[in-house]
């Protein structure tokens, strides 16, 4: 008897661990399923772009070449980036292959199709949100509600990926599009972090998550 209750709760749970759907070859946008580890600091949009390539190709994910939708400020050396002009023009979708937006309007618009129910891994699964435990609905874009470099007096994207300390902050979105912030809603510049360590992404509802847009 229990053996069987015992081989039961096991199917659950494996259960609960798969996707719902098949990945589809349509597939051109995820969120991270893991960040690095080591906070803010992504080895820059390099670093970034690289670990969305490994995640996508560990995932079967091929015949794109991956982005981080993630901004930066200009350098003495190098000009602003802004993260809707790294990830294409559209449209975009999802691991089950629906579509999240058609067009770069439509992703920065009020009508996309971005949801903690549609924001899917590269996996396929969804991502903890507000009320979920841990709650990791902060995701790292280092951008305005416009998906552009936010140019002010303060740190906004953890000096362009490569911090992990204490101090600095990066601009975040929510997922679930809930929580505060001064704009709670939005998926892509809801508030900035306080700080750009790992536990402090992760004491404020992040965990160094960001998504990924795969450009033909």
């Amino acid at each position: 008897m229990m053996r069987r209750i015992t081989a039961a709760i096991a199917a659950v749970l494996l259960s609960a661990a798969l996707p719902l759907h098949a990945q589809s070859a349509q597939m051109n946008f995820f969120i991270t399923s893991a960040g690095p580890g080591d906070g803010a600091n992504l080895g820059g949009l390099v670093g970034a772009d690289r670990h969305c390539t490994e995640l996508a190709r560990a995932a079967g994910a091929t015949g794109f070449e991956w982005h981080a939708y993630l901004s930066a400020t200009a350098t003495e050396s190098s000009p602003a980036v802004n993260a809707r002009d790294r990830i294409g023009s559209g449209p975009w979708f999802n691991y089950a292959g629906v579509q999240v937006a058609k067009d770069l309007d439509d992703l920065h618009g009020e009508n996309n199709n971005l949801t903690k129910a549609t924001i899917l891994t590269e996996k396929g699964a969804q991502v903890n949100g507000r009320g979920d435990q841990p709650n990791m609905h902060d995701i790292l874009t280092g951008s305005g509600l416009d998906g552009r470099v936010v140019v002010g007096d303060g740190d906004t994207t953890c000096d362009n990926w490569t911090s992990n300390g204490s101090t600095g902050s990066a601009l975040v979105g929510h997922h679930d599009r809930q929580g505060g912030g001064q704009n709670p809603t939005s998926w892509n510049s809801a508030h900035g972090s306080r700080g750009c360590g790992q536990s402090n992404l992760q004491a404020t509802g992040g965990n160094g998550f960001f998504y990924c847009f795969g450009v033909n």
